[in-house]
């Protein structure tokens, strides 16, 4: 009997401890000016304190540096219909591997097309990407790269990113 009662002491130790060490801070120090990332509170006074917790989805001020000021200049809007289905949910993934903080218009009415077609400047297909004010027709993952490339935007997701799009929900 001793021994059930120190196993489910150790295993009632061992939730709490992982439930605690769940959350990750992120401040500047005051003093030296430096990033610290540490499991524990930070001291009274740290500058751009942020707390992350397991599971948790980076948010906008989360993002690296680069990802924000690529998205502040370039904001990246996927264009779809629910009828593409393999094509879209390639695009999906191509920008989600990058990181790539985007919206998705799943176009519902000939009117939305024809607005689509307008930004164009030609017959609308999708996926159609826009990249600030640069848009590209149809899926050239080529083409893709090289516009989110131009715009500043990662090559790979940082750690801990969640997708985005309409199905990420």
């Amino acid at each position: 009997m001793p021994t059930l009662r120190l196993v489910i002491l150790s295993a009632a130790l061992l939730t709490a401890s992982l439930a605690v060490a769940q959350t990750t801070y992120r401040w500047v120090d005051k003093d030296t000016g430096q990033t610290i990332f540490s499991d524990q509170p930070p001291p009274p006074g740290a500058k751009h304190v942020v707390t992350i917790t397991a599971g948790e989805r980076i948010d906008e001020q989360q993002l690296p540096y680069a990802t924000r000021q690529a998205a502040e200049k370039f904001p990246v809007t996927l264009y779809t219909v629910a009828t593409c289905v393999e094509e879209c949910k390639q695009a999906r993934d191509m920008l989600n591997r990058r990181g790539i903080p985007f919206s998705e218009k799943m176009l519902k009415s000939d009117e939305e097309s024809a607005e689509l077609s307008k930004i164009l400047g030609s017959e609308a297909a999708v996926p159609s990407l826009i990249v600030g004010q640069q848009s590209i027709k149809g899926l050239e993952s080529g083409a893709w790269n090289n516009l989110l490339d131009l715009a500043g935007y990662p090559k790979l997701a940082p750690y801990g990113a969640r997708p985005s799009g309409v199905f990420a929900r």
